[in-house]
């Protein structure tokens, strides 16, 4: 049987707003404002390893036609 995990503050405090009955429209608002705070943390987040990397836009594009991540080496 799975380990019972407590929720989390963001978890209890979504479970608060989800208990009221909300329009469609309110909720695709919530949805909205949701996806704009973690799109909004995670281009700050980008922004910060860009700057710390000191990447240029040459950086970016040859980086956008090429292979990124390192293929993990299988023994036969």
């Amino acid at each position: 049987m799975p380990e019972e995990k407590a929720l989390s503050n963001l978890q209890r405090e979504l479970l608060k707003i989800f208990s009221m009955d909300l329009t469609e429209k309110e909720l695709l608002e919530i949805k909205n404002l949701l996806s704009e705070y973690f799109s909004t943390k995670a281009i700050d987040l980008a922004d910060k390893v860009w700057e710390e990397k000191g990447w240029t836009a040459e950086d970016a594009e040859r980086m956008a036609y090429s292979k990124m991540r390192a293929s993990k080496k299988t023994e036969s």
